[in-house]
């Protein structure tokens, strides 16, 4: 398996991304170990390429962190996996920085589709999203309008607006987010008069503080992302104040039945107290749809604890293998 580092245009941006691209000729088993069968072992539309991935971080994370992860282990079953940056985050271009935009996002991925396609080792006709987080949601969004796209899943998924302006546990008092659009605008008014607009903290300085503020969920995320866990020097510790009135409309579920006849698979852990927008997610879609539970996982469990993240790459594998194969 090969890393390489490549770049593409999304609307005028520069997005950076991380292309891994199989060791085994096409055709071959891809996972030998775990006798797994090859993606590229169904019959081809275009014959000697194979079918490739788009893969999206959460939000606040990077493409060297679980995005990374996944694509890496994809690619270890046979196919082609671009992991990227969003626009405004990472080493993406883009300003201002830490730009939470969910338009932009979802023509990130539209845009990666577009960069695949043009690689002379990808099948143009057997291309798939996988959004963890954040990008779960971008992804159902994308691919809703995006036919090109032949299967879709997600990892941990969420609507990241829903859990602005809800709470990740969808509990979260209403006045909450109304406070965050008050400062919101207050930021825009002041960036309109020539001062520091600031920018909202994604995380507090302790783990007890984030435990405080969003309990067990908040807690998890901190640990993962601010310790030498998961820690990144590029991650996001601060979002631009405009990513919350950006957020504020934004449904990444609309597009849900869109997807249709398209298959639709959702990986989730038993313990995720974001799992109730997966199952908003699956009584909306309209084609061959699961809902697949990793038992004893948390939603940031998903991100990297090999007892977790093993038997969902191993249903991802299966997943995509039976419907890209046959993708026309």
């Amino acid at each position: 398996m090969a890393r390489t580092n490549v770049s593409f245009d999304s609307a005028g941006i520069r997005i950076a991304a991380h292309l891994f691209t199989p060791d085994t000729a096409p055709g071959a088993a891809s996972d030998t170990a775990s006798g797994a069968a090859s993606p590229a072992s169904g019959t081809s539309s275009v014959a000697g390429r194979r079918p490739a991935l788009v893969v999206g971080h959460p939000g606040a994370g990077v493409k060297e962190q679980t995005a990374g992860t996944y694509a890496q282990r994809m690619a270890e079953r046979g196919f082609v996996t671009l992991a990227f940056d969003a626009a405004y985050q990472g080493e993406s271009a883009g300003l201002p920085r830490g730009l939470e935009d969910p338009a932009q996002r979802v023509e990130d991925f539209k845009a990666a589709v577009s960069f695949l396609t043009t690689r002379e080792e990808v099948d143009p006709d057997r291309i798939g999203l996988l959004g963890i987080c954040a990008s779960g949601g971008y992804t159902l969004t994308a691919a809703g309008g995006d036919h090109r796209v032949k299967a879709v899943a997600t990892v941990s998924g969420v609507d990241i607006a829903r859990q602005f302006r809800l709470g990740a546990d969808g509990t979260q008092d209403p006045a909450a987010f109304q406070g965050m659009l008050d400062a919101a605008g207050q930021a825009r008014t002041a960036a309109a008069r020539g001062e520091d607009p600031g920018a909202l903290p994604v995380f507090p300085e302790t783990a007890e503080q984030a435990a405080a503020v969003g309990g067990e969920h908040a807690a998890e995320g901190f640990d993962y992302y601010c310790t030498d866990r998961g820690r990144h020097e590029r991650s996001a510790r601060t979002l631009a104040w405009p990513s919350i009135d950006k957020m504020a409309a934004f449904d990444a579920f609309q597009a849900v039945p869109l997807i249709g006849p398209r298959p639709l698979l959702q990986v989730v852990g038993s313990r995720a107290v974001t799992s109730w927008m997966a199952v908003d997610v699956h009584q909306r879609a309209t084609g061959p749809k699961e809902l697949h539970w990793i038992e004893g996982a948390g939603h940031v469990d998903l991100y990297d604890r090999k007892q977790y993240v093993d038997p969902a790459v191993e249903k991802l594998a299966a997943f995509y293998t039976a419907h890209l194969a046959a993708a026309r």
